[in-house]
């Protein structure tokens, strides 16, 4: 049998040259693979030859066998778009390293990027995000993801300070969720912590926005970081009057370079609570139904952040280091760099009923 597969093999070979050229490569193809699986045959009956893959068939395999290779889809993205702020918060974990504002059509570009990728929410932050052309700017993004991008939630995270009800006039139909950060009911508290700002009550401010927010039907929403100074305040009272859809409380958290290490511009050591305070603090509030609780374990890694240059920040180091711009090298490269732990994000409650459609609110 092992003489006769090579004369075989010649005298096919031999009957392929005799046509023209043209037929040359279909020819001989068929007889190759016939002469291979002869091969395969003699060295064992049943044996089936090893599946031969490129690179391309290994990435399919990953994502067949485990998912590992799956691009991360940016579902919710939190754009920095300024550092800049008016406030003087002694934990801030973004602070004002640059005054760097991407042109507004170079920022609209991103956004369209990430929505191409598969972004469903973009929430707007800072710094301050209504202190650049006093809000302008911002209201011309949220209209853009809204109206254009047609995003089912944009979001933005304030202090509440700079906002006017001219703004609500302007954009208020294309924002879904406002939330304003609120540390404490105590307005001693509040300048302690760096929210004080000359004779503005930030309590007072925030009952006035969750007016206009109802006026005019935004979705209202409260952050809290709880740390040394507010950690025993009850409040309650306060928030269950304020009511609002969602009572984000975060637990004050440490990031090099931000505020924490040589290098920082906040020094936020004397602000920090140990797990079992944060706890504590939890656990007095547990009745408050809107309440969603992040520790720093949770929050760490469970966000998709992204700088005022449209770069995702990775914490997983305790520090945020950068990622290449999603406007250099689109969002598929650019996130691969975010350090995001996706499970974390669901397991938090990252995702919601985000919609200010899909809320059904009594305005």
């Amino acid at each position: 049998m092992w003489m006769l597969m090579p004369i075989a093999f010649a005298g096919k070979l031999l009957s392929a040259f005799r046509k023209p050229l043209s037929s040359l490569w279909s020819s001989v193809v068929p007889w190759f693979f016939w002469l291979r699986s002869a091969l395969w045959l003699a060295r064992g009956k049943g044996t089936q030859p090893p599946l031969q893959r490129g690179p391309g068939d290994l990435q399919q395999s990953g994502r067949e066998e485990g998912g590992a290779d799956q691009p991360t889809t940016p579902t919710s993205v939190n754009y920095h778009f300024t550092r800049q702020c008016n406030y003087k918060c002694g934990f801030c974990f973004h602070t004002a390293k640059t005054s760097f504002v991407l042109p507004l059509a170079e920022a609209k570009r991103g956004l369209r990027l990430l929505q191409e990728a598969g972004m469903e929410k973009i929430n707007f932050s800072g710094g301050e995000p209504f202190i650049h052309d006093r809000g302008e700017y911002l209201g011309k993004l949220v209209r853009f993801c809204k109206e254009e991008l047609r995003l089912p939630s944009v979001s933005i995270v304030s202090n509440g300070s700079l906002i006017r009800e001219r703004w609500f006039q302007n954009y208020g139909e294309y924002l879904d969720i406002l939330a304003i950060s609120c540390d404490s009911f105590d307005e001693q508290v509040n300048v302690l912590i760096g929210r004080g700002q000359g004779k503005k009550n930030h309590v007072e401010n925030l009952q006035k926005l969750r007016a206009w927010c109802r006026e005019y039907r935004v979705a209202f929403k409260i952050n809290s970081v709880i740390n040394r100074f507010n950690v025993d305040e009850d409040m309650r009272e306060q928030i269950k009057a304020l009511n609002p859809v969602r009572w984000k409380v975060f637990q004050c958290l440490l990031i090099e370079g931000e505020n924490s290490g040589d290098d920082a511009l906040r020094e936020a050591q004397q602000f920090v609570i140990s797990d079992e305070e944060f706890e504590g603090f939890l656990d007095l509030h547990r009745e408050v139904s809107c309440l969603v609780p992040e520790s720093n374990q949770k929050m760490k890694d469970s966000y998709l952040i992204l700088d005022e240059y449209m770069r995702f920040l990775n914490c997983q180091n305790g520090r945020k280091d950068p990622s290449k711009s999603i406007l250099d090298v689109g969002v598929e490269a650019a996130i691969k760099f975010s350090g995001f732990d996706e499970k974390m994000f669901l397991k938090r409650g990252g995702k919601y009923v985000w919609s200010k459609a899909d809320l059904k609110l009594d305005w």
